[in-house]
């Protein structure tokens, strides 16, 4: 299965203004959520797509906007999980008539695949958005509308989603899988009469839109030249919001069903130190970047000092970017190399790390040899996210066991100390902690029952599925 936890946006003038900037900086303000490629649509033409980040094809800025000047668009930055890190992969993508971007993932696309005429299914060749949106102009064609395609499009499609479409007949279309399992906005901005959807706040903030609210999960939202209207093509009484938005994922800055994730991340923390409170630390750190405001709320309910013992090199050439998001495991390697310890912070001190998750042990195992070279007398780590035990079919990229460092093959059942105390051998901790469920819903101030933990629990229900587990190579097609 292919999974894309992306950035989307689409944006519509009323007024008739070209959106094709707001486009761009919205892209640029979710390059968080994806490093490898971006792309922009507007109706009537090919998309435009390129590799790398947004801000790399600066100079291209000026004639994109008037090339694909539109008061009608959508765009998309990419985070692949599965599937080549490749042109033909990246979004949005155009069939017929209606262009399409898409963050989430598509857990039945072989079987979706063979749904749709001439359409074969392999991680090489094809995407699972691209079959999703064969299937859905298909079902357009039998049905008329777009929310009666979505209404029996969910009931055939196993996985989440948010789209963000664009038709031909100049309207931007947004919707929001019914269980809610990633982020989708509403805003608008009033010069210019304009209404924007996008994957988070942070987006709308930087186009100087302001914040209306969440989409609904199971809502089809159309902008068009009569406004803004609004259709439910399902009713799901329990969503399943992704718990790692809310420790990783994220911008600190964006407002995520009713929390801002800067002061969520600040109360985990602080449910953290109630957790583990390790009396005889010296200093707490945080792992940057997206760690920084638990590690602040965990040493302010300690009552121990906060600093900052590790940085970023921001100059070299993968240094600004984020680890877990790259496709490739060498790359990764690249990214953590460059956090490099503070000397007079750490030497001689009990330090508490601080960090946002621990899924194949890569940054962790880097960092901690970094701070035992730095000097640090004795290190404890503690982590604002669950144990992460089972692949993620819902868009992040964790799609097979046996990459994970919690994975014990696949023998005996062992009990989380015993899983805790070889990823803590592993990566050379002194100590290790992990959140549980409950603690992190309650510090966002969520019911627990309402976010996704099934890459900590096993419990695939939200999904509706039973996975047949495979390797990366499998998934991914390498």
């Amino acid at each position: 299965m292919v999974k894309e936890n992306c950035g989307v946006v689409g944006i519509f003038s009323l007024d008739g203004a070209n959106v094709i900037p707001m486009i761009i900086d919205s892209l640029r303000a979710l390059q968080h959520r994806g490093q490898e490629a971006w792309g922009v649509a507007v109706p009537k033409k090919n998309p435009y797509k390129q590799m790398g980040l947004v801000s790399s094809a600066v100079s291209e800025f000026d004639k994109i906007t008037r090339e694909y000047a539109s008061p009608a668009a959508i765009g998309h930055v990419r985070y692949s999980t599965i599937g080549k890190s490749n042109l033909e992969n990246a979004q949005p993508l155009k069939v017929k008539d209606l262009c399409i971007a898409h963050n989430g993932t598509i857990s039945n696309v072989e079987e979706l695949a063979g749904m749709v005429g001439g359409c074969t299914f392999t991680p090489q060749n094809v995407s699972d958005t691209l079959v999703a949106a064969k299937r859905l102009v298909s079902l357009m064609s039998q049905n008329g509308k777009l929310g009666s395609a979505l209404s029996i499009l969910k009931t055939e499609m196993v996985g989440s989603f948010c789209f963000t479409f664009v038709s031909d007949d100049n309207a931007v279309y947004a919707a929001r899988d019914p269980r809610g399992f990633r982020p989708m906005v509403i805003g608008y901005r009033k010069d210019n009469n304009s209404y924007i959807v996008a994957s988070e706040s942070v987006a709308l903030a930087a186009v100087g839109a302001q914040l209306v609210r969440d989409v609904k999960p199971g809502e089809l939202v159309k902008i068009s030249d009569a406004g803004l209207e609004s259709e439910m093509f399902s009713e799901e009484k329990v969503p399943a919001h992704c718990s790692f938005e809310f420790t990783y994922f994220a911008h600190p800055s964006s407002v995520m069903e009713g929390s801002n994730v800067y002061m969520a991340r600040k109360r985990i923390g602080q449910f953290l130190a109630k957790k583990f409170p390790i009396k005889d630390a010296d200093i707490v750190i945080p792992v940057p970047d997206s760690a920084r405001p638990a590690a602040l709320g965990y040493a302010q309910e300690l009552g121990v000092l906060f600093e900052e013992g590790l940085l970023k090199d921001r100059y070299s050439r993968k240094g600004p970017l984020r680890s877990f998001i790259e496709p490739h495991q060498a790359d990764r390697v690249e990214i953590n190399r460059w956090i490099i310890p503070i000397t007079q912070v750490i030497d001689g001190k009990h330090v508490v790390v601080v960090d946002d998750s621990l899924v194949r042990g890569t940054s962790s195992k880097a960092i901690i040899k970094a701070l035992r070279r730095a000097g640090a007398r004795k290190i404890s780590m503690v982590i604002t996210f669950p144990p992460i035990r089972f692949p993620c079919y819902a868009g992040i990229d964790f799609p097979s066991q046996d990459e994970l460092v919690t994975f014990m093959g696949n023998g005996a059942e062992h009990t989380d100390e015993e899983v805790i105390e070889r990823v803590r051998q592993i990566i050379g901790a002194d100590f290790l902690g992990y959140n549980d469920a409950k603690n992190l819903a309650q510090a966002v101030g969520m019911d627990v029952n309402s976010m996704c933990f099934t890459c900590s629990s096993g419990d695939y229900s939200t999904l509706g599925i039973k996975p047949t587990f495979k390797t990366r190579a499998e998934i991914k097609g390498e």
